[in-house]
């Protein structure tokens, strides 16, 4: 079984750019990259608002699907200067995330298709 999940004001994503918001399939819930600029577009200069965005996006497709960040299986968490951020992203990770804790992987990148975005999560979960 295949089904596409769309929360309400994520319908652009699958309208304009042909993809799912989170895709599940095989038991599990594949997630688009989700980033730090607000579903309205806007990018806030501040990587704590940006890094609560992205957080917020993932949170609202598990809740479509009937799931929550326990549900979490792997998170690959892409970053413009990781280093610059990495405490504020790892307490925004501690206030979500619950045992049994799912893998992580953190990369550095250059950029993203959007100007100014520091963050874009990519995240796997377990269909329950």
């Amino acid at each position: 079984m295949r089904k596409t999940i769309v929360p309400s004001g994520m319908e652009g994503l699958t309208r304009d750019w042909k993809m799912s918001p989170g895709h599940l399939a095989g038991g599990l819930l594949f997630l688009t990259g989700f980033n730090g600029a607000a579903p309205d577009g806007s990018v806030s200069d501040d990587p704590k608002v940006q890094i609560g965005v992205a957080f917020a996006q993932v949170e609202a497709v598990l809740s479509e699907a009937g799931l929550s960040f326990a549900d979490i299986a792997e998170v690959t968490s892409y970053h413009v200067g990781l280093r610059d951020h990495l405490a504020l992203f790892k307490e925004a990770w501690a206030l979500r995330m619950r045992d049994p804790y799912p893998a992580w992987t953190a990369i550095d990148v250059a950029g993203f298709a959007t100007e100014g975005v520091i963050v874009e999560l990519r995240v796997i979960a377990v269909a329950r």
